[in-house]
This record gives C-alpha cells, structure tokens and sequence, in this order.
C-alpha cells in the first residue's frame, strides 16, 4: 500500500479537504494500455491513498457503463463516515445481470492489483455488495434497490440536524 496511513482523526480532515475528483476512465484505459505493453497490468497498490481510490472509483464506473448497469449513483462518502471514500449504487435487470456484473468487477479489480476486494451475495444475486476497500459498491435487481432505498439513507438530508420545536 502506497501512502501514509492516516489516523481516524486525520482520514476524515484528508477527505474534506482533497474533493473526490474522478479519474476519467480514458486515463484509466491508458494506464492499462501502458501496463499491458510492459506485460503487467495497472497496480493500484501502487498509487498513493488518495489517487487510488479515484482510480478504483473510476474503474469501477467503466466497467458498470460497460455492462449496461442501471441508474448508476455514485454517493461521496467524505466526513460521512471513515469506511470508504465513496459508494456506487447501481441497478442490474434481472438477478442473472447482477451476477455478471459484479463478476466483471470483481475480475476487473483483481486484474489491476486489487487482489483484497471481497464479495457477498452472489448466490442470489438480489443485491450484491463488493468492498473494493476505498470504493463500496451495490448491486440490486430494481425492486430490491427500491426497497433498500440505500440513497435515500446515505444522502445529505438524510444527515440533516433534528430539529427541535419547542
């Protein structure tokens, strides 16, 4: 792993202050390209804290677009909690579509160094999730998504103060 690791107190400070800015997935595509002529592939471990968690982000948005995933929403996780710089939520048309594409991923992932990356609920695949460590992403079946309503609890109002009447 590149980079200095951060304590609890500084990680949400480093986020806050560095914006999630996203790695085209040209540049991604390059870095492959460039990586394959030498016989290797991208190593994301390579890459410093911050740009890798852009690069994953970016990886992971080509390679959904790529498998005609649905209603992609990418949600910043920064100063919202220390788990992940960012969540990808994303719809697949039948549980067979979400399986595929959370293999795709999955192989997309390890193929650029980022051999860690866990997966949970493939057997079913209603809703698939894969922990890429700086990038958590969800996969549903639309009906699964909509009951989850995961936007909805991860959003900005969702994390608006309670009002007090008194």
């Amino acid at each position: 792993m590149g980079g200095k690791v951060l304590s609890s107190e500084e990680r949400p400070a480093a986020r806050s202050k560095a914006a999630m800015n996203i790695v085209p997935p040209a540049a991604i595509e390059k870095m492959a390209g460039a990586a394959k002529a030498r016989g290797s592939s991208v190593d994301l471990d390579s890459l410093a804290q911050g740009e890798r968690g852009k690069a994953v982000l970016s990886l992971i948005l080509a390679e959904l677009e790529a498998d005609k995933a649905e209603e992609i929403v990418t949600i910043d996780l920064g100063g919202k909690t220390d788990i992940a710089d960012a969540m990808v939520v994303a719809s697949g048309r039948s549980a067979r579509h979400v399986g595929a594409m959370a293999d795709k991923v999955v192989k997309r992932l390890k193929e650029s160094g980022m051999d860690r990356a866990r997966i949970e609920g493939v057997p079913a695949c209603d809703w698939v999730l894969i922990d890429a460590e700086d990038v958590i992403v969800h996969l549903f079946r639309p009906e699964v998504r909509q009951f989850y309503n995961l936007e909805r609890i991860w959003s900005e109002t969702a994390r608006a103060p309670a009002r007090t009447d008194n």
